[in-house]
C-alpha cells in the first residue's frame, strides 16, 4: 500500500506577488492548517486535507511553518569546495580560486563526489531546487542531472562556455561551445525534473563568434533557460566595454547576439543603465538577486525592490560559492540587510515569496514547484521556529505569527530545518 502522508502546522500560501502589490493582500499564513502528499504531489490543503487511515502518515508540525521548498535561481555548484575564500574583488577571485578549482572537473569521478555534496548541502537547508552554471566539461552536467536525478530534484544546469580569458584548460571554442550544449540539452532537458540552460559564463570570457552561437542554439530551443551574469560589479562592466566597444551597454552585447529574452536569468544585475532596467522588463527577463554574493566580494547594493515595483521579474538566489552560504535563509537575511542600506524594509513575507515562487517563476517552473497548492510537486521545507535558544526567547515574545517567523530568517541555519520534502518523499529530517 502506497503510503499518503499529512503534515500539520502553519502553511503557508500565496495568492499573488507581495513584492508587486500590498504583501498582505498576496501573503497568508493559514495557523494549525494540514497538508496532504499522494504520489508525490500535494493532494489538499486545510480541513479538506486532514484525513485519516492506516495508510496515513502524520507527521505532526504544531508551532512550525510548512512552505515551498526554497528554490535557489543561481548557484555554481562546482564551486562547493572553495565557498568562503578570502578577499579576492570578483575578477582575481575568479583567477585565484575559481578556475583552479573548476579545472578539477575534467575528472567525472570528482565531478560526481562535488555534485553529491553540493546537493545533500543544498537539502539540509531547506533548497529542493536549483539552478546550477557548471564547467566547460560535459561530464560536469551530467554529474549533477545524473545526482539531481537519484533525489528527484527539480534542477536547472547548464555547461558554462567561454573560449578567452579563462586558463586554457577552461576554454571551449565557439563550434565546441554549440555543439556540446546542443548534444547536453537534447540528452537533458525534461528529462525526468531535469531542465536544460545554455550557459555563457558572461561576456568577457566569450568572444562575439561564441555569444553568435550560443544565441543560433537557444533560437533553435527556444523553449529552454539562458543563464547568464550581468553587470556585477563596476570594474567588471568597465572591462566588458572595452571588449565590445559598439555596445550600448552591457546588456547590448546579450541582445546583439541573440541572447536577451523571456526565458534568460541574468545573474547580480546591480549596476543597470535604465535602457537595461526597460528591455529586461519588457522583454519579460527574470534576474537573480545575489546578495550573500554582492556583499562579500563587494559589488554593490542591488535595487531589488526598485526593480519589482517596476515589473521586473526577480529570484533570490545563493550564488554558491561566491556567496557565502548554502542557506536561503541567510540569503533572505542578507537581502533585507542590503535593502536596509537602500532605505527599505522587506517584509518577511516578500523574502519568502521571493526564495520560493520568486525563483520558480524565474526559472518558468511555477507549475509545479515554488508555492503549495493542490497538484503541485511536493517539494516542501518545514521550519522550526525555535530551532536556537536565540531565535526561541525570541519567538516567544512574538505577537503574532510573522513576529515569531522574522527571526529564523534573520538568524536561522540549517538547525531549523525540520523536514525536507522532494516529491512526496521526506529526504532530511533533524
Amino acid at each position: 500500500m502506497t503510503s499518503r502522508h499529512l503534515l500539520t502546522g502553519h502553511v503557508l500560501q500565496y495568492a499573488g506577488n507581495p513584492l508587486a502589490q500590498p504583501w498582505a493582500d498576496a501573503v497568508h499564513i493559514a495557523e494549525n492548517s494540514a497538508i496532504l502528499i499522494e504520489n508525490g504531489q500535494i493532494a489538499a490543503i486545510g480541513e479538506d486535507a486532514r484525513v485519516s487511515g492506516p495508510d496515513v502518515v502524520h507527521h505532526d508540525h504544531t508551532g512550525r511553518l510548512i512552505c515551498p521548498g526554497f528554490v535557489d535561481a543561481h548557484v555554481h555548484y562546482p564551486q562547493t569546495a572553495i565557498i568562503a575564500s578570502w578577499g579576492k574583488r570578483l575578477i582575481d577571485w575568479l583567477n585565484t580560486y575559481t578556475f583552479p578549482e573548476e579545472m578539477r572537473f575534467g575528472d567525472p569521478a570528482y565531478a560526481a563526489e562535488i555534485a553529491a555534496r553540493y546537493l545533500d548541502l543544498a537539502l539540509d537547508h531547506g533548497t529542493t531546487s536549483v539552478a546550477s552554471f557548471c564547467t566547460i566539461h560535459p561530464a560536469s552536467v551530467d554529474a549533477l542531472f545524473e545526482a539531481s536525478a537519484a533525489r528527484n530534484m527539480a534542477v536547472v544546469a547548464g555547461k558554462t562556455c567561454m573560449d578567452r580569458n579563462a586558463p586554457e584548460g577552461l576554454r571551449d571554442t565557439a563550434q565546441s561551445a554549440y555543439d556540446d550544449s546542443k548534444a547536453l540539452l537534447e540528452h537533458w532537458d525534461r528529462k525526468g525534473r531535469a531542465r536544460y540552460a545554455i550557459t555563457p559564463r558572461f561576456s568577457p570570457t566569450s568572444t562575439p563568434d561564441q555569444l553568435a552561437a550560443l544565441g543560433a542554439l537557444w533560437a533553435e530551443h527556444p523553449g529552454v533557460l539562458m543563464q547568464t551574469h550581468l553587470s556585477e560589479q563596476v570594474d567588471e562592466i568597465d572591462w566588458v566595454q572595452g571588449l565590445y566597444p559598439e555596445a550600448r551597454d552591457y546588456l547590448d552585447t546579450y541582445e546583439a547576439y541573440g541572447l536577451l529574452g523571456a526565458r534568460g536569468v541574468y545573474g547580480h544585475a546591480i549596476h543597470l543603465e535604465p535602457r537595461e532596467i526597460d528591455r529586461l522588463r519588457d522583454v519579460g527577463a527574470g534576474l537573480a538577486h545575489c546578495p550573500t554574493s554582492n556583499a562579500f566580494i563587494g559589488s554593490g547594493l542591488c535595487d531589488v525592490m526598485g526593480l519589482s515595483r517596476a515589473g521586473q521579474a526577480v529570484g533570490l538566489a545563493t550564488d554558491t560559492g561566491g556567496g557565502s552560504s548554502f542557506s536561503m535563509l541567510r540569503t533572505m537575511a542578507a537581502a533585507y540587510e542590503i535593502a536596509q542600506l537602500r532605505g527599505e524594509a522587506i517584509h518577511a513575507s516578500q523574502l519568502l515569496w521571493a526564495a520560493t515562487a520568486g525563483s520558480a517563476a524565474v526559472l518558468h517552473r511555477s507549475d509545479e514547484i515554488g508555492t503549495l497548492a493542490p497538484g503541485m510537486m511536493a517539494d516542501i521545507c518545514v521550519l522550526d521556529l525555535a530551532s536556537t535558544p536565540a531565535i526561541a526567547q525570541r519567538a516567544r515574545e512574538a505577537g503574532a505569527i510573522w513576529d515569531a517567523v522574522f527571526p529564523t530568517i534573520m538568524m536561522g541555519d540549517d538547525r531549523a530545518v525540520a523536514q525536507t520534502w522532494v516529491a512526496g518523499r521526506c529526504l532530511r529530517q533533524s
